[in-house]
């Protein structure tokens, strides 16, 4: 990177400001979203933009890529953050942009930074002036677009997914930094192993490495502007760091569902470190031990009906000791849960009933088996013919339950795993009784 960009911005600025790329080729890593050849890459180029959304985690580059666009197009420029602005000032900016397209011909490309903390009718304003054209809007966010962002909205909108940077892009961006110190003469000196640990905290996030550079520099760096950079000084630096998380986000999600996919995958100790991850920030264990509980019906079921019985006193423990004693029970009901044999058959069953509820919504429940409290009731044939199968040698009876269309259906099929296994053969038993009966 050349001196004259360094010269570019002021030094009285955080260093993530003062490292932000002018242009594409400045740019370190998301080659696969603006690289040579990619759509986004053309659009910008050509300086013919349509509106979009640059979704991905923090740090990933999305401000600084609407920053080259402004530095790139010829247009009038607008942007805010949605944290600090209102519906009041978004329709004014919207009459803003249709006067400069009558008196100049130009558009306006409006930037939003966290465009997902918008409401649905602040989000509505900017629809009819994206669909007639009169602005152009990127919005940028954390969160996924699906669930963020306004259906009618989103379908005029490209969305471009960001990636996490790499370590070899933070290498990079790591360096650059460093080149920049000494054109203020500030000699830095760290070992490889400081800064692989200044990028693995970093995860990904450009503007937490730089944060952490500035400051362990301004930490270790003394009278002549020497700063040796040592473990010590970059843990003062980190302390009390929780990790990145936000239990509104995407996070949550993604770290609840990397959850209960490693249990399902019977994958003990990612399930701990997952677990662990989401209780260290802050996450609500009480939530964890639900998804946990839901976990034991819906992935373990019958298999194993012990699993739900921890789970439940995993909750009755958060409940009596709170946190963090009851972490350990915590993870007493994950572990247990990953290494149970697993089984859908209650889901499958109750998909399978629930269709047939959908495709039959009113069929009548078998005379037999209706309740008869009054002698109309009993006149009208209600419980002619019921079996009451504790009056037989093997409790079991011959009898249908199901109505007529469906007296075939097996919704419940088990598995032959764990305790289900024993389940199975049970329901065989009870099956072949039953058409002994029925045959005669």
């Amino acid at each position: 990177m050349d001196k004259e960009l360094f010269d570019f911005k002021p030094d009285n600025i955080p260093l993530a400001e003062k490292m932000r790329p002018v242009t594409l080729d400045e740019f370190v890593g998301q080659e696969t979203a603006i690289g040579n050849g990619s759509l986004l890459r053309r659009m910008i180029d050509s300086q013919n933009i349509s509106s979009f959304i640059l979704w991905g985690p923090p740090g990933c580059g999305k401000t600084t890529i609407a920053n080259i666009i402004q530095n790139k197009i010829d247009c009038h420029w607008q942007a805010f953050s949605a944290v600090i602005s209102g519906i009041k000032e978004v329709k004014q900016i919207m009459e803003e942009a249709e006067d400069i397209l009558r008196n100049t011909g130009k558009k306006t490309v409006i930037f939003i930074d966290e465009i997902h903390r918008f409401n649905k009718a602040q989000q509505d304003a900017f629809l009819p002036y994206v669909e007639r054209g009169t602005i152009v809007l990127i919005g940028a966010t954390t969160e996924n677009p699906s669930f963020s962002i306004i259906s009618p909205l989103l379908s005029r909108m490209r969305v471009f997914i960001l990636k996490r940077l790499t370590n070899k892009n933070l290498h990079i961006l790591f360096e650059n930094a460093i080149l920049r110190y000494k054109t203020e003469n500030i000699n830095i000196t760290i070992d490889t192993e400081n800064i692989d640990k200044i990028i693995d905290i970093a995860s990904g996030d450009a503007r937490r490495c730089f944060g952490i550079l500035e400051m362990s520099i301004n930490l270790a760096k003394d009278e002549n502007n020497d700063a040796v950079i040592t473990k010590d000084i970059i843990e003062k630096v980190i302390q009390g760091r929780l990790p990145s998380y936000d239990k509104k986000d995407d996070y949550h999600y993604d770290y609840i569902s990397a959850l209960h996919k490693s249990m399902r995958n019977s994958d003990a100790d990612a399930s701990v470190y997952y677990a662990v991850k989401m209780l260290e920030s802050g996450e609500d264990p009480l939530y964890v031990i639900r998804r946990v509980i839901q976990f034991s019906s819906e992935d373990v079921g019958l298999a194993d009906p012990q699993a739900l019985q921890i789970s439940l006193a995993a909750r009755e423990t958060i409940m009596a000791l709170g946190m963090p004693e009851a972490v350990l029970t915590i993870l007493e009901a994950v572990i247990y849960n990953a290494l149970a044999p697993k089984s859908n058959s209650i889901l499958e069953a109750f998909h399978k009933a629930k269709q047939d509820v959908a495709n039959y919504p009113d069929l009548p429940v078998p005379l037999q088996i209706r309740n008869a409290p009054t002698r109309l009731m009993k006149d009208a044939g209600y419980g002619d013919g019921y079996q009451y199968a504790h009056s037989y040698e093997v409790p079991i009876t011959g009898m249908q339950c199901l109505p007529d269309e469906l007296k075939d259906r097996k919704y419940y099929e088990p598995k032959e795993f764990g305790f289900e296994k024993n389940l199975k053969a049970r329901l065989e038993k009870i099956d072949e009784i039953k058409k002994k009966l029925r045959d005669g």
